[in-house]
Order: C-alpha cells, then sequence, then structure tokens
C-alpha cells in the first residue's frame, strides 16, 4: 500500500469496480445536466473528466485514497480495452468520408506513426547496446573459460 492510501477493509473486487463505476457515472451524468443547463451539451465529458480530476485530487491531498479504488481502477484499465473501439469504429467511418483526401490523411497518420516508432527503436538500440569497454559475449566467454580451468 502507498503512503497516500487509507486504511479501509478489503472490499471484494466486484464491490470495489461497482463502487467505482457508480463514481464515474455519477460526476459524468451531474457534469452532463450541467452543461445541458449551461447549454453547452458538447463539453459534458471534458467538463466531466475535469471534475473527476479535482475530486480525486483533493480525496488524495486531505485523506489518502482507499485501496479499493486502486484495485478497481487497475483492473478496468487492464480489461477495457474495447473502450477504444467506438471512437476507432468513428475515425474508420469518417476516414471514408473524405473522398479525394482519404489518401493524403492515411499517407500522414502512416508516416506519423512509423517516425516515432523508428526514433524510439533507435533509441532503445542505444539504450540497451553492450558497452564498449565490456561487451556481453566477452564476460560470457571469460566466465566460460574460468569455470573450464577449474
Amino acid at each position: 500500500m502507498t503512503p497516500n492510501q487509507t486504511q479501509t477493509p478489503k472490499l471484494p473486487l466486484y464491490l470495489a469496480i461497482i463502487l467505482t463505476l457508480v463514481m464515474v457515472i455519477v460526476v459524468r451524468e451531474g457534469a452532463v445536466i450541467v452543461c445541458r443547463a449551461m447549454n453547452i451539451e458538447s463539453a459534458a465529458n471534458i467538463v466531466g473528466m475535469i471534475v473527476m480530476f479535482i475530486l480525486l485530487m483533493t480525496w488524495r491531498l486531505t485523506v489518502g485514497l482507499p485501496e479499493w479504488i486502486s484495485r478497481a481502477s487497475n483492473r478496468l484499465l487492464v480489461d477495457s480495452g474495447f473502450a477504444f473501439l467506438p471512437v476507432s469504429a468513428g475515425a474508420g467511418l469518417l476516414l471514408f468520408a473524405l473522398g479525394e483526401e482519404f489518401w493524403g490523411i492515411v499517407i500522414t497518420i502512416i508516416v506519423s506513426t512509423l517516425i516515432p516508432l523508428w526514433g524510439l527503436a533507435k533509441l532503445a538500440n542505444h539504450w540497451l547496446k553492450d558497452t564498449p569497454e565490456q561487451p556481453m559475449t566477452s564476460q560470457c566467454n571469460t566466465t566460460d573459460s574460468q569455470q573450464s580451468s577449474n
């Protein structure tokens, strides 16, 4: 348990997930009601996200988050890769509505994905390669020759 987590009785995972989802739904629907009253319905998701962030940070800094929130949110994040499916499907539908601009955008997406991946691979290769003073192969050979001489 981290120092900012309060000691609470350990809740079963299913109850922790239900409580976390209820908290998210209440904050989001509250944001929808407030944004509808202010006639800015399209901002409800971002307003809800900001309110949830402020609530959780205040909770964490004052009394500390209970461990059930961490367990439930970790489980929800691990098992909810499908949450991006609607966004991907919508983006795919919009891509086909682009007409003549379709191939330009597809090429831009591919290039803007491949360049950072290439750069990350170059950095990872640089960070993970053996140092010139002590390459891994010579260490293994030295260890093998010492064992065979004994």
